[in-house]
């Protein structure tokens, strides 16, 4: 039969799946022989049962009678018993830390006839029905689901009555009153009276602990902090210990060091004669934890030894609930502290230097995302500055500029040294240049998977998107803020990518050393301890690690900046990027080409354009791969758009006045290669095969710019991506003309630059028969953005704002797919593809170019598989060593 009920002492910290943090914590404490008040845990296992079927499970009862019983016979009273009442708290305790999120009841089994017999065995009236009024107004919020207000205004009344404004200045009469109003305050919310059988409140509190599992702010915790939305919650019934027994009682929080800097110390907060909310609450100013020295000097003594033995035990920063009644300690909760991205890093190597932990577990306590949170450019205080308007985080950092609305002019200024932030309805390829100069990028509209979103994280840009209350009008070059604000072109604004804040005016802003560390601007000479932790954990995560790790670069500076971070190479060269801007009319010219000599004219035009750009990549990248894609995207993307073309014309026409005959050409052209689903249709692949030349023009430009490199003494590796493969024989055509330039360029120079050939896989076909295109492919490289797409059949740019919202709070998506790799799905198609292509070509070299290639989670996964590396923004480069590091660590232990 399956047990739904623990005791403390029959638990251990490694129970956590079972007994949540807490409940594991307070086993393994009390196992430890630490003073802990008695009591025992109901399992996860319990709360998944009730919230699959809407009531416990049957046996649960009986089983918590029992050990109820356990209880009584250990406190030598029973619960709620007239004379001298056993009291306990009902407590919260997931498997991860969840501060806050669930409930919590304290007090349980006080009734109108046990108050009287705690009055008299504490010889406090007082604190009697102080403690009453706390039960009344925790069990009536989190039970019967009572607006919490409601008792806040009745004991503010009763304060105010008193002409004071601190809760200990009520006297037992008062609070006898208090009493009397909040019954009155359940029975006309609830239709009943509170429930005066302490069987009766247990169960009932049991239950909405249950129940706030999926209550809306732990729904959303769980959804920030991508905790499985299947756990459970586990229930600790704990026997009450009393901080609110007079003066020398009291509850408080410790740190065993600092977790905002990770400074060594003894750290946190006490309050005399209160109980834990009040600490939480701030109906009083709390006394730092060091004033307990004075206080009570044996509890002091004895908390201080604890915190040691704690520390020494967990091997870690620990967080420590505890109460004083009447001068003596009782621990109530232990765990590994929460702790800022900086004291993460600060605390690992502490813990290294003192000989508890090794540089292993080190790279392990750390996270690519708390490495990522370091690199972020801050805000300082915002000072006078006017918050206007709050988005969606989607690429963190800091940005301060001019608002300009369309990207030629944020080029224009930004040349001029001026720091713009791009302001848009959304962004779509064509704002690449603005993106590229802005300091940050902000949208009215897209989530945090947009365009906007994608590309300014690949870039390391400040990106808030979806700030729906901001009406952007990029043709009068205006935006309406709440509050009637009109943004004209040229006014200064703030954005906060951490949060989503959108500021009027400047903000100050400050750079982060882990950044200019990385940049080579800042050494790790010991001046700050921060750089010298993450130096000394990134460089053992460098040498732990299998998972090679590269960049997704266009240009000669970004592939600068990754070499800087620390990629061994470029995994995705975008070529389309290349034919934006001004090339854009020469790539217009090649599609509308009506024969071999005009098409001739623009591949030539196009030529030596496309070879400064690849020297110029190679050399920044000298000695090192880099992996061209030939061009992708669909053919909508070079030409006019049909709908505004058509009214041109159409007006024109209707008006009398002279139509130009390259408008009707262009007209023509894009009519006859419109496409519904242009994301499906003639891109990648079969837009090199349709046009003749394209990809050929490509090849030699990459041959030619390799060439270059080799005569000056560099040391080029280029690689050759042909994307959107769905069948061998595509990739078999494409190789034999790349073969083909790559010998005609080698005859031409008498330089011969060997050039592996591959593809992407981003079509499940693909990744089905990969074993076949194996065959004509020596490498792969995974794109996972549209494996994901088309894995799943949705855009990723329309899906997000529409539904995304709902299948998380549904359970359906735990995380977005595109900013985690799905392992279940996509992943499989992945897994397939790694054995099937290394089944007919065992040498064949496998990586993934997709975003998730610098996701945390993602690169555990990649590493698993066995791919060779991964590549992402020259940003997430040092994000993706770490994970590669942590995943090498994680995978020999577990």
């Amino acid at each position: 039969m399956t047990t739904y009920v623990y005791d403390f002492h029959q638990g251990n910290r490694d129970l956590k799946d079972l007994l949540g943090g807490k409940g594991a914590n307070l086993a393994e404490m009390t196992n430890m022989g630490l003073p802990v008040p008695p009591g025992f845990t109901i399992t996860t296992e319990a709360c998944r049962e009730y919230l699959a079927h809407g009531a416990e499970p049957a046996a649960l009862r009986d089983e918590v009678g029992e050990h109820l019983r356990a209880l009584e016979r250990a406190m030598g009273k029973r619960l709620g018993q007239a004379d001298d009442p056993l009291l306990v708290s009902v407590r919260s305790g997931a498997k991860f830390s969840m501060p806050g999120m669930m409930d919590t009841v304290l007090n349980i089994g006080l009734s109108d006839d046990s108050v009287s017999g705690l009055a008299r065995q504490s010889g406090s009236p007082r604190f009697a029905w102080d403690s009453y009024r706390r039960l009344l107004a925790m069990f009536g919020k989190t039970v019967l689901g009572v607006d919490g207000e409601l008792f806040d205004e009745a004991l503010d009344a009763a304060k105010k009555s008193r002409g004071t404004g601190n809760d200990l200045d009520l006297d037992d009469a008062d609070l006898r009153k208090l009493v009397k109003t909040f019954k009155e305050i359940v029975r006309d919310r609830t239709g009943r009276d509170f429930p005066q059988d302490p069987r009766e409140q247990l169960d009932l509190a049991v239950r909405a602990v249950f129940d706030s599992w999926n209550g809306e702010r732990a729904r959303l915790y769980r959804r920030q902090e991508r905790i499985p939305a299947d756990l459970g919650t586990a229930v600790n019934v704990v026997a009450m210990v009393f901080g609110n027994l007079g003066m020398d009682s009291g509850t408080g929080v410790a740190f065993t060091r600092d977790p905002g800097s990770g400074e060594q110390g003894i750290y946190g907060d006490y309050l005399q004669n209160a109980q834990g909310e009040d600490v939480v609450a701030g109906i009083r100013n709390t006394l730092p934890l060091t004033a307990l020295e004075s206080i009570d000097p044996p509890a002091h003594t004895q908390l201080l030894s604890i915190m040691g033995t704690l520390e020494e035990h967990y091997r870690d920063l620990c967080d420590i609930e505890f109460t004083i009644e009447r001068n003596k300690l009782w621990m109530l909760q232990t765990r590994v502290g929460k702790r800022t991205a900086g004291a993460a890093f600060r605390i690992a190597v502490q813990l290294v230097d003192q000989g508890l932990i090794s540089m292993d577990e080190a790279v392990t306590r750390v996270s690519g995302a708390q490495l990522a949170q370091l690199m972020f450019p801050r805000f300082g205080p915002a000072g006078q500055a006017e918050k206007i308007a709050q988005g969606m985080n989607a690429s963190p950092g800091a940005a301060v500029g001019q608002v300009v609305f369309d990207s030629d002019r944020a080029v224009e200024l930004a040349a001029g040294g001026i720091p713009v932030i791009l302001v848009r309805r959304e962004t779509n390829p064509d704002d690449l240049n603005g993106m590229i100069v802005a300091q940050g990028v902000l949208t009215s509209r897209g989530g945090k998977t947009s365009h906007a979103a994608v590309v300014a994280r690949g870039m390391g840009r400040t990106c808030v998107c979806g700030a729906e209350e901001i009406d952007v009008d990029t043709r009068a070059r205006r935006a309406i803020v709440p509050g009637g604000i009109v943004l004209q072109e040229g006014d200064v604004i703030s954005i906060d990518g951490s949060s989503g804040a959108v500021y009027l005016g400047e903000v100050p802003v400050v750079s982060s050393p882990v950044v200019r560390y990385f940049e080579g601007d800042l050494a790790a000479d010991g001046s700050d301890p921060l750089v010298d932790a993450v130096h000394r954990i990134i460089v053992h995560a460098d040498q732990v690690r299998r998972l090679g790790v590269r960049a997704n670069a266009d240009t000669a500076e970004d592939a600068g900046r990754a070499r800087r971070f620390g990629a061994a190479g470029i995994g995705l060269c975008r070529t389309e990027h290349m034919f934006l801007g001004e090339r854009r009319q020469l790539v217009e010219r090649l599609i509308l080409a009506d024969g071999d000599e005009a098409r001739d004219a623009a591949l030539a035009a196009l030529l030596p354009l496309q070879r400064d750009d690849f020297v110029s990549i190679f050399t920044a990248m000298d000695g090192l791969p880099v992996t061209v894609r030939l061009i992708d995207p669909p053919l909508h993307e070079f030409l006019a758009d049909l709908t505004e073309l058509s009214v041109k014309v159409g007006v024109a026409m209707a008006t009398g006045q002279p139509v130009a005959e390259e408008d009707v050409v262009v007209l023509e052209a894009v009519r006859r290669l419109h496409e519904q689903n242009p994301m499906l249709g003639l891109r990648g692949v079969r837009l090199g095969l349709l046009i003749p030349g394209l990809f050929a023009l490509q090849v030699r430009a990459i041959a030619e710019a390799a060439v270059i490199c080799r005569q000056a003494g560099g040391d080029p590796h280029p690689e050759i991506m042909v994307p959107l493969v769905g069948a061998v024989q595509e990739l078999e055509v494409v190789r034999e003309q790349a073969e083909g330039v790559l010998r005609e360029v080698a005859a031409e120079t008498g330089v011969d630059v060997p050039a592996l050939i591959g593809t992407m896989i981003e079509v499940p076909r693909a990744a089905l028969t990969a074993g076949q295109i194996a065959e004509a492919a020596q490498f792969f490289s995974f794109g996972t953005n549209d494996l994901t797409q088309m894995g799943w059949g949705f855009s990723r740019d329309d899906v997000e704002s529409s539904f995304f919202s709902r299948y998380l709070d549904l359970g359906i998506f735990g995380v977005s797919p595109f900013e985690s790799l799905d392992i279940d799905g996509v992943g499989r198609l992945v897994r397939l593809a790694v054995e099937e292509g290394r089944a007919t070509r065992p040498d064949i070299k496998l990586g993934v170019c997709g975003e998730h290639g610098g996701d945390p989670d993602s690169v555990h996964f990649f590493h698993q598989v066995g791919l060779d590396y991964v590549s992402c923004s020259p940003f997430r480069v040092p994000v993706a060593r770490l994970e590669a590091g942590r995943a090498a660590i994680l995978g020999r232990v577990g």
